[in-house]
């Protein structure tokens, strides 16, 4: 007989940690389980090791709403994101229970027995394995962890010097002295260009088009005013509410006056770049802001290395790959000893894992996502996906929140089971994220819908989410519970 938790966890990034904090805390009687797939804990954070690596939210919503994030800098380097993440599992026991090296590759439904039978692969041999839990929480993540999206370029295979892609950036890669041409407008390219350029001999950012990019200071003042008065946990959470406020305010301007918000955004860069650089050109994006995420700039390092000359911004398409560089559309060539393909992510849901419910196989593209987090007609099954226009963190919170009270709605009412369905014909599907990001595009053709209305919905406000998740009630017409456990048998 395979060994049985009641809640797996699948994923062992900041979601997958945050998610365990809420299980020990409000479902502890509950057992479980964390499975990762690679050799240490962060995800996102021990996998991206590219120069310059930090977060692109504040770290007072990046972070945990249990642990304080102390460091000056609110705007923080992947190093620092990691030894965080390692001291919350130590703190909290959770690093105890995770399992290294352990893949989950399918997970069956069964409602005679009201559980998950989860497959695993294990090490380098993929052992495989079997663990079987009542409650399946996917924390892994929204993008393959082994490719990055890497456009075909023409003549890739002529060019004499070394091609990256930040997503594997080797150990061994100098850079000092060389000639670098990062492809991409992006929040990774936006990072790579200063670090790079501080010894690099010159660092051109070649772009298609433009991102809408802001600078904000590394570190909060008032944050930091606050934690020298007060208690770290009350200095954090007054900052972290008037972070995740202002965010709102921001976004909610930005999208009624999107004009307007253009305007103050562009007039900030001609700020730091002066009169004479063609913003037009440059940073000046076809669409409207927060139609994609905006690209940070802590303390304004990338327009710094732009006046010292030791960056600049090519905006123009690829023709090919030459020997010594790139030849553009227009015939220009911008010289390389070293390609960084900064093109971005490939999403995947879930991992890729397969799933089935009672012999039959599920394809999540013809499901409904359920409040951001389930699947419709897919039993005790949770998601943690964060939010598009805010810190990750805020929403993977809310989510686990959730499941905790799901769990605990299920053992006091003596079922096994909580499926949404969808019985309500008036909700239109709709696209699962709406962000006209390349790498969203690619992707949504490979997730599940979302609906025109509540609960079917996502509304991407921390707010309205807090009282429909935190404290709105669990039950509704899409919700149901069943599955009775069988006489004599203890609850799940």
């Amino acid at each position: 007989m395979s060994e049985c938790v009641d809640v797996l966890v699948v994923g062992a990034g900041i979601s997958g940690i945050g998610a365990v904090y809420h299980l020990q805390t409000r479902a502890p009687d509950r057992s479980y389980a964390i499975l990762e797939a690679r050799g240490d804990l962060g995800g996102t954070w021990d996998l991206f090791r590219y120069p310059g690596i930090r977060s692109d939210s504040d770290m007072y919503t990046l972070g945990f709403a249990f642990k304080p994030w102390t460091n000056a800098k609110a705007i923080a380097d992947g190093p620092s994101i990691l030894a965080y993440l390692r001291e919350t599992a130590a703190e909290y026991g959770i690093d105890r229970h995770i399992r290294y090296r352990h893949r989950a590759v399918a997970a069956a439904w069964s409602s005679a027995d009201a559980t998950w039978t989860v497959t695993i692969e294990r090490g380098e041999a993929r052992e495989r394995s079997e663990i079987r839990c009542n409650f399946l929480y996917m924390c892994s993540g929204y993008y393959d962890y082994a490719k990055g999206y890497a456009p075909d370029f023409p003549g890739s295979d002529r060019f004499a010097g070394r091609i990256v892609h930040p997503q594997f950036w080797p150990e061994d890669l100098d850079y000092a002295s060389k000639r670098v041409v990062v492809i991409g407008s992006g929040a990774t390219a936006v990072t790579l260009v200063p670090e790079m350029a501080k010894t690099a001999a010159h660092v051109t950012m070649l772009q298609r088009s433009p991102t809408y990019v802001v600078s904000r200071p590394s570190e909060d003042a008032l944050a930091n005013w606050l934690r020298a008065k007060l208690p770290a946990k009350t200095a954090y959470g007054l900052t972290r509410w008037k972070n995740v406020l202002l965010g709102q305010f921001f976004f909610g301007r930005a999208r009624k006056y999107p004009a307007k918000a253009k305007q103050r955004l562009l007039g900030w860069v001609r700020e730091h770049l002066g009169p004479d650089y063609d913003v037009d050109r440059h940073f000046t994006p076809r669409y409207n802001p927060w139609d994609q995420r905006l690209c940070l700039v802590p303390d304004a390092d990338l327009f710094t290395a732009i006046k010292a000359g030791d960056a600049s911004v090519v905006t123009d398409t690829v023709d090919s790959f030459t020997e010594t560089g790139i030849r553009l559309t227009s015939g220009e060539e911008v010289p390389a000893d070293i390609i960084v393909t900064a093109t971005g992510l490939e999403m995947q849901l879930m991992s890729g894992i397969a799933l089935s419910v009672d012999g039959t196989a599920i394809d999540p593209v013809r499901s409904m996502n359920y409040k951001g987090m389930m699947l419709s007609d897919v039993p005790n099954l949770a998601l943690s996906f964060g939010y598009t226009n805010a810190s990750w963190t805020l929403k993977a919170d809310l989510t686990s929140g959730y499941v905790c009270r799901l769990l605990n709605a299920m053992r006091a009412r003596g079922m096994r089971q909580v499926t949404p369905r969808l019985r309500d014909d008036d909700v239109e599907p709709v696209d699962f994220l709406d962000f006209s990001s390349g790498y969203v595009r690619r992707a949504m053709d490979r997730f599940p819908k979302q609906g025109s209305k509540a609960p079917w919905k996502l509304h991407q406000n921390y707010t309205r989410d807090l009282m429909a998740l935190k404290f709105g009630s669990v039950d509704d017409d899409a919700m149901e519970f069943s599955n009775p456990v069988p006489k004599g048998q203890a609850a799940a």
